[in-house]
């Protein structure tokens, strides 16, 4: 189950991409095994510096600083990965889903639940033991800003909240449109009505001449 702090605590810095008059469904980082690449580097790194300064590089100072320089970019490449995972996060809101990300220059890649047409999400073996997901959006479009987003926690859980949310968007415009159908008829009805009154209850007609004058009834004339 998706903890209810992903649900309840929006970060400021995903937060303010949200709409005043929509509501967040749930709020998730990546799954931390998106940083097990990034980390096995820096770990084989430093059992390759620390055997090699240990053995064949016993004596030569310099070789042993440009090793220890390498494992030192291996692990400034993960410190880097790990600060972008803390900062990027997967949103479903009530009438989007957004993958924000980057530290400096800041992305946010969204989809309106009204363009998706199909979702989907594949499990691999190291994902199942794990306990992440990616998901596959299609949409209606051809140009898709977010179609694969990986290694997503709670896969599941998040999955039928995505496909309730697009349930709920086919219902409440269905809804939308039967009221606006009733309304039309509605008014058709209003409009027979007036016109089945006005053909049953015809006003009198008025002779075209009897707004004319009798000169008889001139005041002059009687003079």
């Amino acid at each position: 189950m998706i903890p209810a702090a992903t649900i309840k605590e929006e970060p400021a810095g995903a937060a303010r991409y949200l709409l005043p008059n929509e509501d967040c469904v749930a709020m998730v980082r990546r799954h931390p095994a998106v940083l097990l690449p990034a980390s096995a580097y820096a770990v084989a790194g430093l059992l390759a510096a620390f055997i090699l300064s240990a053995t064949l590089l016993r004596g030569h100072t310099t070789l042993i600083l440009i090793i220890w320089g390498l494992w030192g970019v291996l692990m400034v490449r993960l410190i880097w990965q790990a600060i972008n995972w803390a900062v990027d996060y997967f949103v479903i809101t009530s009438k989007r889903i957004l993958l924000t990300s980057g530290v400096f220059t800041r992305s946010v890649a969204m989809m309106p639940l009204s363009k998706v047409t199909d979702m989907s999400f594949r499990r691999s073996l190291a994902g199942r033991l794990l306990g992440y997901g990616e998901f596959v959006v299609e949409s209606a479009g051809q140009d898709q800003a977010l179609r694969t987003i990986d290694h997503i926690p709670y896969p599941e859980d998040l999955y039928r909240r995505v496909c309730d949310e697009i349930f709920n968007q086919g219902t409440e415009k269905k809804g939308k449109e039967d009221k606006k159908g009733e309304v039309l008829q509605e008014l058709d009805d209003f409009e027979l009505d007036s016109e089945m009154i006005a053909n049953r209850n015809p006003l009198p007609e008025v002779p075209d001449d009897s707004y004319l004058v009798d000169a008889s009834d001139d005041p002059a004339d009687e003079a």
